[in-house]
Protein backbone atom coordinates (compact mmCIF):
# COMPACT_ATOMS: atom_id res chain seq x y z
CA UNK A 1 0.00 0.00 0.00
CA UNK A 2 1.58 3.27 -1.06
CA UNK A 3 0.51 6.83 -1.72
CA UNK A 4 2.07 10.23 -2.23
CA UNK A 5 -0.19 11.58 0.50
CA UNK A 6 2.09 12.48 3.40
CA UNK A 7 1.52 13.30 7.05
CA UNK A 8 2.51 16.90 6.35
CA UNK A 9 -0.39 17.14 3.94
CA UNK A 10 -2.70 15.31 6.33
CA UNK A 11 -1.93 16.92 9.69
CA UNK A 12 0.14 19.98 10.43
CA UNK A 13 1.89 18.81 13.56
CA UNK A 14 3.38 21.47 15.81
CA UNK A 15 5.94 21.00 18.60
CA UNK A 16 5.50 20.21 22.28
CA UNK A 17 6.20 16.54 21.61
CA UNK A 18 2.48 15.82 21.71
CA UNK A 19 0.85 13.27 19.48
CA UNK A 20 -2.37 12.52 17.77
CA UNK A 21 -5.49 11.85 19.80
CA UNK A 22 -6.37 8.47 21.16
CA UNK A 23 -9.23 6.46 22.51
CA UNK A 24 -11.82 4.68 20.42
CA UNK A 25 -12.93 1.34 19.11
CA UNK A 26 -15.81 -0.03 17.05
CA UNK A 27 -16.43 0.19 13.36
CA UNK A 28 -17.44 3.74 12.59
CA UNK A 29 -20.02 5.46 10.46
CA UNK A 30 -19.62 5.48 6.70
CA UNK A 31 -17.33 8.17 5.39
CA UNK A 32 -19.65 8.69 2.43
CA UNK A 33 -21.41 12.01 2.21
CA UNK A 34 -19.21 14.33 0.23
CA UNK A 35 -16.42 14.88 2.68
CA UNK A 36 -14.96 18.26 3.54
CA UNK A 37 -15.33 19.36 -0.08
CA UNK A 38 -19.10 19.42 0.34
CA UNK A 39 -20.20 22.90 -0.71
CA UNK A 40 -21.57 24.95 2.18
CA UNK A 41 -23.35 28.27 2.10
CA UNK A 42 -21.06 31.01 3.36
CA UNK A 43 -22.26 32.60 6.59
CA UNK A 44 -21.71 36.21 7.58
CA UNK A 45 -21.21 35.51 11.27
CA UNK A 46 -21.34 39.21 12.14
CA UNK A 47 -25.06 39.14 11.34
CA UNK A 48 -25.83 36.04 13.42
CA UNK A 49 -27.22 36.20 16.94
CA UNK A 50 -26.27 33.27 19.25
CA UNK A 51 -29.11 30.84 19.90
CA UNK A 52 -30.78 30.90 23.31
CA UNK A 53 -30.31 27.16 23.76
CA UNK A 54 -27.80 24.54 22.59
CA UNK A 55 -27.07 20.91 23.40
CA UNK A 56 -23.77 19.29 24.33
CA UNK A 57 -23.47 15.50 23.98
CA UNK A 58 -20.80 13.83 26.13
CA UNK A 59 -19.82 10.55 27.74
CA UNK A 60 -18.46 12.50 30.74
CA UNK A 61 -14.91 11.12 30.33
CA UNK A 62 -12.98 10.49 33.51
CA UNK A 63 -16.23 10.61 35.53
CA UNK A 64 -16.41 14.31 34.77
CA UNK A 65 -20.18 14.87 34.66
CA UNK A 66 -20.22 17.02 37.80
CA UNK A 67 -17.31 19.05 36.48
CA UNK A 68 -19.03 19.49 33.13
CA UNK A 69 -22.13 20.77 34.91
CA UNK A 70 -19.99 23.30 36.79
CA UNK A 71 -18.38 24.45 33.53
CA UNK A 72 -21.82 24.80 31.96
CA UNK A 73 -23.01 26.78 34.96
CA UNK A 74 -20.08 29.20 34.72
CA UNK A 75 -20.68 29.62 30.97
CA UNK A 76 -24.34 30.43 31.54
CA UNK A 77 -23.42 33.02 34.18
CA UNK A 78 -21.15 34.76 31.69
CA UNK A 79 -23.71 34.34 28.91
CA UNK A 80 -27.14 34.62 30.61
CA UNK A 81 -28.96 34.50 27.30
CA UNK A 82 -27.72 31.01 26.44
CA UNK A 83 -28.74 27.72 28.04
CA UNK A 84 -26.60 24.60 27.54
CA UNK A 85 -28.34 21.24 27.81
CA UNK A 86 -25.96 18.43 28.76
CA UNK A 87 -26.89 15.19 27.02
CA UNK A 88 -25.43 11.84 28.05
CA UNK A 89 -24.64 10.16 24.75
CA UNK A 90 -23.41 6.94 26.32
CA UNK A 91 -20.83 5.47 28.64
CA UNK A 92 -17.88 5.95 26.28
CA UNK A 93 -16.74 7.60 23.07
CA UNK A 94 -18.09 4.81 20.88
CA UNK A 95 -21.61 5.04 22.26
CA UNK A 96 -21.58 8.80 21.78
CA UNK A 97 -20.39 8.33 18.20
CA UNK A 98 -23.10 5.79 17.43
CA UNK A 99 -25.77 8.10 18.85
CA UNK A 100 -24.40 10.99 16.79
CA UNK A 101 -24.41 8.78 13.71
CA UNK A 102 -28.05 7.89 14.32
CA UNK A 103 -28.96 11.56 14.71
CA UNK A 104 -27.67 12.27 11.20
CA UNK A 105 -30.85 10.70 9.79
CA UNK A 106 -32.82 13.71 11.07
CA UNK A 107 -32.19 17.27 12.14
CA UNK A 108 -32.13 16.76 15.90
CA UNK A 109 -28.36 16.64 16.20
CA UNK A 110 -26.30 17.75 19.21
CA UNK A 111 -24.72 21.13 18.58
CA UNK A 112 -21.48 20.31 20.42
CA UNK A 113 -20.12 16.77 20.45
CA UNK A 114 -17.31 15.05 22.33
CA UNK A 115 -15.25 13.27 19.67
CA UNK A 116 -12.25 10.98 20.06
CA UNK A 117 -9.45 10.76 17.55
CA UNK A 118 -10.82 7.75 15.76
CA UNK A 119 -14.03 9.68 15.06
CA UNK A 120 -13.28 13.31 14.22
CA UNK A 121 -11.51 12.48 10.95
CA UNK A 122 -14.41 10.33 9.83
CA UNK A 123 -16.79 13.16 10.67
CA UNK A 124 -14.66 15.58 8.67
CA UNK A 125 -14.55 13.26 5.65
CA UNK A 126 -18.33 12.75 5.76
CA UNK A 127 -19.18 16.40 6.26
CA UNK A 128 -20.93 15.72 9.58
CA UNK A 129 -18.97 18.41 11.41
CA UNK A 130 -18.21 22.01 10.63
CA UNK A 131 -14.71 23.43 10.08
CA UNK A 132 -14.22 25.94 12.88
CA UNK A 133 -11.96 28.55 11.31
CA UNK A 134 -14.59 31.22 10.66
CA UNK A 135 -16.34 30.56 13.97
CA UNK A 136 -13.06 30.96 15.82
CA UNK A 137 -12.66 34.38 14.21
CA UNK A 138 -16.26 35.30 14.98
CA UNK A 139 -15.82 34.46 18.66
CA UNK A 140 -12.33 35.98 18.91
CA UNK A 141 -10.89 32.62 19.96
CA UNK A 142 -7.11 32.62 19.64
CA UNK A 143 -5.99 29.01 19.21
CA UNK A 144 -2.34 30.01 19.58
CA UNK A 145 -2.99 29.85 23.31
CA UNK A 146 -3.57 26.09 23.18
CA UNK A 147 -0.77 23.56 23.39
CA UNK A 148 0.42 23.53 19.75
CA UNK A 149 0.76 19.78 19.44
CA UNK A 150 -2.76 19.26 20.74
CA UNK A 151 -4.65 21.81 18.68
CA UNK A 152 -2.81 20.77 15.51
CA UNK A 153 -4.06 17.22 15.98
CA UNK A 154 -7.37 18.39 14.51
CA UNK A 155 -6.08 20.06 11.35
CA UNK A 156 -6.99 18.62 7.97
CA UNK A 157 -7.27 20.23 4.55
CA UNK A 158 -5.94 23.49 6.09
CA UNK A 159 -8.97 23.66 8.35
CA UNK A 160 -9.47 23.32 12.10
CA UNK A 161 -12.08 20.66 12.89
CA UNK A 162 -12.03 20.45 16.69
CA UNK A 163 -10.63 22.03 19.83
CA UNK A 164 -8.77 19.80 22.35
CA UNK A 165 -10.72 19.15 25.53
CA UNK A 166 -10.16 16.00 27.61
CA UNK A 167 -6.63 14.88 26.74
CA UNK A 168 -4.84 12.00 28.40
CA UNK A 169 -1.90 9.63 28.24
CA UNK A 170 -1.63 6.05 29.53
CA UNK A 171 0.37 5.65 32.75
CA UNK A 172 2.05 2.75 34.55
CA UNK A 173 0.13 2.06 37.80
CA UNK A 174 1.60 -0.35 40.36
CA UNK A 175 1.24 -1.68 43.90
CA UNK A 176 4.20 -0.37 45.90
CA UNK A 177 3.77 -2.97 48.64
CA UNK A 178 3.88 -5.82 46.11
CA UNK A 179 7.08 -4.42 44.63
CA UNK A 180 8.60 -3.94 48.08
CA UNK A 181 7.79 -7.53 49.07
CA UNK A 182 9.69 -8.72 45.99
CA UNK A 183 12.72 -6.60 46.78
CA UNK A 184 12.50 -4.64 43.52
CA UNK A 185 12.52 -0.84 43.25
CA UNK A 186 9.26 0.83 44.27
CA UNK A 187 8.91 2.64 40.97
CA UNK A 188 8.06 2.12 37.34
CA UNK A 189 10.65 0.13 35.36
CA UNK A 190 12.68 1.94 32.71
CA UNK A 191 11.97 -0.78 30.14
CA UNK A 192 9.64 -3.75 29.71
CA UNK A 193 12.72 -5.96 29.64
CA UNK A 194 13.55 -4.74 33.13
CA UNK A 195 10.02 -5.45 34.28
CA UNK A 196 10.24 -8.95 32.79
CA UNK A 197 13.17 -9.53 35.17
CA UNK A 198 11.18 -8.21 38.13
CA UNK A 199 7.88 -9.93 37.31
CA UNK A 200 8.70 -13.52 38.42
CA UNK A 201 10.03 -12.14 41.74
CA UNK A 202 6.93 -10.00 42.22
CA UNK A 203 4.60 -12.90 41.49
CA UNK A 204 6.49 -15.29 43.78
CA UNK A 205 6.60 -12.79 46.64
CA UNK A 206 2.85 -12.17 46.56
CA UNK A 207 1.48 -15.53 45.40
CA UNK A 208 0.16 -16.47 48.82
CA UNK A 209 -2.06 -13.38 49.11
CA UNK A 210 -5.79 -14.04 48.82
CA UNK A 211 -7.04 -13.57 45.28
CA UNK A 212 -3.59 -12.80 43.86
CA UNK A 213 -3.03 -13.90 40.25
CA UNK A 214 -0.13 -12.29 38.38
CA UNK A 215 2.50 -9.59 38.41
CA UNK A 216 0.95 -7.69 35.52
CA UNK A 217 -2.49 -7.21 34.04
CA UNK A 218 -2.89 -6.11 30.42
CA UNK A 219 -5.86 -3.72 30.07
CA UNK A 220 -9.10 -5.22 28.78
CA UNK A 221 -8.79 -5.67 25.04
CA UNK A 222 -12.14 -4.01 24.45
CA UNK A 223 -10.78 -1.07 26.42
CA UNK A 224 -8.42 0.21 23.76
CA UNK A 225 -5.80 -2.52 23.36
CA UNK A 226 -4.73 -0.89 20.10
CA UNK A 227 -3.96 2.27 22.06
CA UNK A 228 -1.90 0.86 24.92
CA UNK A 229 -0.08 -1.82 22.91
CA UNK A 230 1.50 0.89 20.76
CA UNK A 231 3.81 1.52 23.71
CA UNK A 232 5.18 -2.03 23.58
CA UNK A 233 5.40 -2.02 19.79
CA UNK A 234 7.25 1.29 19.64
CA UNK A 235 9.67 0.35 22.39
CA UNK A 236 10.73 -2.72 20.43
CA UNK A 237 10.96 -0.94 17.08
CA UNK A 238 7.56 -1.99 15.74
CA UNK A 239 4.30 -0.20 14.95
CA UNK A 240 0.82 -0.89 13.64
CA UNK A 241 1.68 1.34 10.68
CA UNK A 242 4.14 3.90 9.37
CA UNK A 243 1.93 6.67 8.06
CA UNK A 244 -0.33 4.87 5.56
CA UNK A 245 1.98 1.86 5.19
CA UNK A 246 0.70 -0.99 7.36
CA UNK A 247 3.63 -2.50 9.28
CA UNK A 248 1.77 -4.87 11.61
CA UNK A 249 3.51 -7.85 10.02
CA UNK A 250 7.03 -6.41 10.21
CA UNK A 251 9.69 -8.46 11.99
CA UNK A 252 9.79 -5.97 14.85
CA UNK A 253 6.01 -5.81 15.29
CA UNK A 254 5.65 -9.59 15.25
CA UNK A 255 8.48 -9.94 17.78
CA UNK A 256 6.83 -7.39 20.08
CA UNK A 257 3.48 -9.17 20.02
CA UNK A 258 5.23 -12.52 20.49
CA UNK A 259 6.79 -11.03 23.64
CA UNK A 260 3.31 -10.04 24.81
CA UNK A 261 1.94 -13.52 24.20
CA UNK A 262 4.91 -15.14 25.93
CA UNK A 263 4.43 -13.01 29.03
CA UNK A 264 0.94 -14.48 29.36
CA UNK A 265 1.31 -18.05 28.17
CA UNK A 266 4.97 -19.12 28.29
CA UNK A 267 6.34 -17.06 31.18
CA UNK A 268 3.02 -16.87 33.03
CA UNK A 269 3.55 -13.60 34.89
CA UNK A 270 0.86 -11.60 33.08
CA UNK A 271 -2.89 -11.81 32.56
CA UNK A 272 -5.55 -9.94 30.58
CA UNK A 273 -8.32 -8.03 32.29
CA UNK A 274 -11.86 -9.00 31.38
CA UNK A 275 -13.20 -5.54 32.21
CA UNK A 276 -11.22 -3.04 34.30
CA UNK A 277 -7.54 -3.58 35.02
CA UNK A 278 -7.40 -0.79 37.60
CA UNK A 279 -10.20 -2.41 39.58
CA UNK A 280 -8.20 -5.64 39.59
CA UNK A 281 -5.10 -3.75 40.71
CA UNK A 282 -6.95 -2.07 43.57
CA UNK A 283 -8.39 -5.42 44.60
CA UNK A 284 -4.87 -6.80 44.96
CA UNK A 285 -5.25 -9.36 42.17
CA UNK A 286 -2.34 -7.95 40.18
CA UNK A 287 0.71 -5.86 40.91
CA UNK A 288 0.80 -3.51 37.92
CA UNK A 289 -1.14 -2.37 34.88
CA UNK A 290 -1.51 0.45 32.36
CA UNK A 291 -4.46 2.83 32.40
CA UNK A 292 -5.34 6.37 31.38
CA UNK A 293 -4.15 9.43 33.25
CA UNK A 294 -7.84 10.33 33.37
CA UNK A 295 -8.10 7.74 36.15
CA UNK A 296 -5.30 9.32 38.17
CA UNK A 297 -7.29 11.52 40.56
CA UNK A 298 -9.75 8.74 41.40
CA UNK A 299 -7.04 6.13 41.90
CA UNK A 300 -4.87 8.34 44.07
CA UNK A 301 -7.84 9.37 46.21
CA UNK A 302 -8.81 5.73 46.74
CA UNK A 303 -5.20 4.86 47.54
CA UNK A 304 -5.02 7.50 50.24
CA UNK A 305 -8.30 6.30 51.76
CA UNK A 306 -7.19 2.67 51.89
CA UNK A 307 -4.22 0.77 53.22
CA UNK A 308 -3.00 0.05 49.68
CA UNK A 309 -0.11 2.12 48.35
CA UNK A 310 -0.58 2.70 44.62
CA UNK A 311 2.25 4.27 42.67
CA UNK A 312 2.28 5.74 39.19
CA UNK A 313 5.05 6.24 36.66
CA UNK A 314 5.77 6.96 33.00
CA UNK A 315 5.40 4.10 30.55
CA UNK A 316 8.39 1.78 30.19
CA UNK A 317 10.43 1.86 27.01
CA UNK A 318 11.82 -1.11 25.13
CA UNK A 319 15.10 -2.63 24.02
CA UNK A 320 15.09 -0.50 20.84
CA UNK A 321 13.64 2.78 22.06
CA UNK A 322 13.16 4.15 25.57
CA UNK A 323 11.59 7.38 24.32
CA UNK A 324 9.26 8.55 22.89
CA UNK A 325 7.05 5.53 23.53
CA UNK A 326 3.79 6.92 24.87
CA UNK A 327 0.69 7.88 22.89
CA UNK A 328 -1.57 10.68 24.00
CA UNK A 329 -5.29 10.10 24.19
CA UNK A 330 -8.60 11.74 24.85
CA UNK A 331 -11.04 13.85 22.95
CA UNK A 332 -11.86 17.16 21.36
CA UNK A 333 -15.03 19.19 20.88
CA UNK A 334 -16.66 19.48 17.44
CA UNK A 335 -19.71 21.29 16.07
CA UNK A 336 -22.36 19.54 13.98
CA UNK A 337 -22.83 20.71 10.38
CA UNK A 338 -26.60 20.21 10.63
CA UNK A 339 -26.88 22.63 13.53
CA UNK A 340 -28.23 26.08 12.64
CA UNK A 341 -25.85 29.06 12.34
CA UNK A 342 -27.32 30.54 15.52
CA UNK A 343 -26.66 27.38 17.48
CA UNK A 344 -23.23 26.93 15.87
CA UNK A 345 -22.20 30.39 17.02
CA UNK A 346 -23.37 29.72 20.58
CA UNK A 347 -21.63 26.34 20.43
CA UNK A 348 -18.33 27.97 19.46
CA UNK A 349 -18.67 30.37 22.38
CA UNK A 350 -19.27 27.42 24.71
CA UNK A 351 -16.24 25.49 23.42
CA UNK A 352 -13.99 28.52 23.88
CA UNK A 353 -15.22 28.86 27.47
CA UNK A 354 -14.82 25.26 28.66
CA UNK A 355 -11.35 24.91 27.15
CA UNK A 356 -9.85 28.19 28.39
CA UNK A 357 -6.88 28.20 30.78
CA UNK A 358 -8.90 28.31 33.99
CA UNK A 359 -11.47 25.73 33.01
CA UNK A 360 -9.05 23.22 31.50
CA UNK A 361 -7.19 23.35 34.83
CA UNK A 362 -10.45 22.59 36.65
CA UNK A 363 -11.08 19.55 34.45
CA UNK A 364 -7.50 18.38 35.01
CA UNK A 365 -7.80 18.72 38.79
CA UNK A 366 -11.01 16.68 38.84
CA UNK A 367 -9.78 13.91 36.59
CA UNK A 368 -6.16 13.71 35.49
CA UNK A 369 -6.58 14.96 31.96
CA UNK A 370 -3.79 17.22 30.75
CA UNK A 371 -4.52 20.95 30.48
CA UNK A 372 -4.94 21.89 26.83
CA UNK A 373 -3.76 25.49 27.08
CA UNK A 374 -0.20 26.68 27.54
CA UNK A 375 -1.06 29.11 30.33
CA UNK A 376 -3.07 26.77 32.54
CA UNK A 377 -1.85 26.93 36.15
CA UNK A 378 -1.27 23.37 37.41
CA UNK A 379 0.21 24.32 40.79
CA UNK A 380 -3.07 23.66 42.60
CA UNK A 381 -3.36 20.29 40.85
CA UNK A 382 0.13 19.28 41.93
CA UNK A 383 -0.59 20.38 45.50
CA UNK A 384 -3.69 18.21 45.56
CA UNK A 385 -2.31 15.29 43.55
CA UNK A 386 1.52 15.36 43.39
CA UNK A 387 1.43 12.32 41.12
CA UNK A 388 0.09 14.59 38.36
CA UNK A 389 3.72 15.51 37.76
CA UNK A 390 4.02 12.13 36.03
CA UNK A 391 1.48 13.30 33.45
CA UNK A 392 3.47 16.48 32.89
CA UNK A 393 6.70 14.47 32.56
CA UNK A 394 5.25 11.87 30.22
CA UNK A 395 3.87 14.50 27.85
CA UNK A 396 7.50 15.26 27.04
CA UNK A 397 7.96 11.80 25.53
CA UNK A 398 4.77 11.28 23.60
CA UNK A 399 4.54 10.26 19.98
CA UNK A 400 2.00 10.54 17.18
CA UNK A 401 -0.26 7.53 17.14
CA UNK A 402 -0.18 5.08 14.27
CA UNK A 403 -2.53 5.96 11.40
CA UNK A 404 -3.85 2.39 11.45
CA UNK A 405 -5.45 3.08 14.80
CA UNK A 406 -6.59 6.65 14.53
CA UNK A 407 -7.51 7.25 10.90
CA UNK A 408 -8.84 3.97 9.52
CA UNK A 409 -12.60 3.57 10.15
CA UNK A 410 -12.90 0.50 12.34
CA UNK A 411 -9.13 0.09 12.45
CA UNK A 412 -9.05 -0.01 16.23
CA UNK A 413 -11.61 -2.81 16.19
CA UNK A 414 -9.38 -4.83 13.87
CA UNK A 415 -6.44 -4.27 16.24
CA UNK A 416 -8.58 -5.52 19.12
CA UNK A 417 -9.58 -8.64 17.18
CA UNK A 418 -5.94 -9.45 16.49
CA UNK A 419 -4.97 -8.79 20.11
CA UNK A 420 -7.75 -11.12 21.29
CA UNK A 421 -6.45 -13.94 19.08
CA UNK A 422 -2.86 -13.45 20.23
CA UNK A 423 -3.43 -12.80 23.93
CA UNK A 424 -6.52 -14.87 24.73
CA UNK A 425 -6.70 -17.55 22.05
CA UNK A 426 -3.01 -18.48 21.72
CA UNK A 427 -3.08 -17.88 17.96
CA UNK A 428 0.11 -17.91 15.91
CA UNK A 429 1.44 -14.38 16.14
CA UNK A 430 2.96 -14.00 12.67
CA UNK A 431 -0.13 -15.40 10.95
CA UNK A 432 -2.43 -13.18 12.96
CA UNK A 433 -0.39 -10.05 12.27
CA UNK A 434 -0.31 -10.85 8.55
CA UNK A 435 -4.10 -11.21 8.57
CA UNK A 436 -4.35 -7.93 10.45
CA UNK A 437 -2.29 -6.17 7.80
CA UNK A 438 -4.61 -7.44 5.07
CA UNK A 439 -7.69 -6.25 6.96
CA UNK A 440 -6.27 -2.80 7.59
CA UNK A 441 -5.12 -2.37 3.99
CA UNK A 442 -8.61 -3.32 2.82
CA UNK A 443 -10.14 -0.59 4.99
CA UNK A 444 -7.65 1.96 3.70
CA UNK A 445 -8.20 1.14 0.04
CA UNK A 446 -11.99 1.09 0.36
CA UNK A 447 -12.87 3.79 2.88
CA UNK A 448 -9.97 6.25 3.05
CA UNK A 449 -7.75 6.40 -0.03
CA UNK A 450 -10.55 7.41 -2.44
CA UNK A 451 -11.39 10.39 -0.23
CA UNK A 452 -7.94 11.72 0.52
CA UNK A 453 -6.81 14.96 -1.02
CA UNK A 454 -3.41 14.66 -2.69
Amino acid sequence: MSTTFTRKQFLTVAGAGLGTLALGACAGPSTDGGGPDTKAVAVDWSTIKPASSISYMSSHPGKSRDTELLLIESFQKENPGITVNLVTGGANYEEVAQKFQTSQAGNDVPDVLLASDVWWFRYALSGAILPLNELLKATNTDISGYVPGLVSDYEYDQKQWAIPYARSTPLFYFNKDHFKAAGVPEGAPATWEEFAEWAPKIKAANASASGYQNAYQYPAIAGYAGWTLQNLLWGRGGAWSKEWEITADSEESVAAMQWVQDSIIKDSWAGVSSKNALTDLQAGAFSATISSSADLATVMKASKESAMRIGVGVLPGGDVSKSPVSPTGGSGLVIASKSTPERQLAAAMFIAHVTNAGNTAKLSAATGYAPVTQTADVSAILAQTPEFQVVVDQLKQTRNQDYARTFLPGGDQELAKAATKIMNEKADVKTTMSELKASLESIYNKDVKPKLKS
